[in-house]
């Protein structure tokens, strides 16, 4: 499995405020994008999985929400995410 508890377990350390933020916007996004890029290198081996394409375009659509509520209240945290993971160019 591409996810395990050792790899979430880092990625809420980093993003997180503490190891055990899990809910916080900064480590779901997080999260969503470690999981869109797997599912992307999957999608291009697999192109006629429609139905993992489906799950990887919601769960952009999941992250792009998310990111759009943390512009909208909290403009620092949000460049501060988008820094670290390096999403916009």
């Amino acid at each position: 499995m591409y996810l395990t508890k050792e790899v979430k377990q880092e990625i809420f350390n980093e993003f997180g405020k503490t190891a055990t933020d899990t809910g916080s916007p900064e480590s779901q996004i997080a999260l969503f994008t470690h999981r869109i890029k797997h599912l992307t290198e999957y999608v291009k081996k697999n192109k006629k999985d429609h139905v993992t394409k489906k799950a990887l375009i919601n769960l952009v659509g999941k992250r792009r929400r998310l990111l759009e509520y943390l512009r909208k209240n909290e403009i620092e945290r949000y460049r501060e995410v988008i820094k670290k993971l390096g999403l916009r160019k």
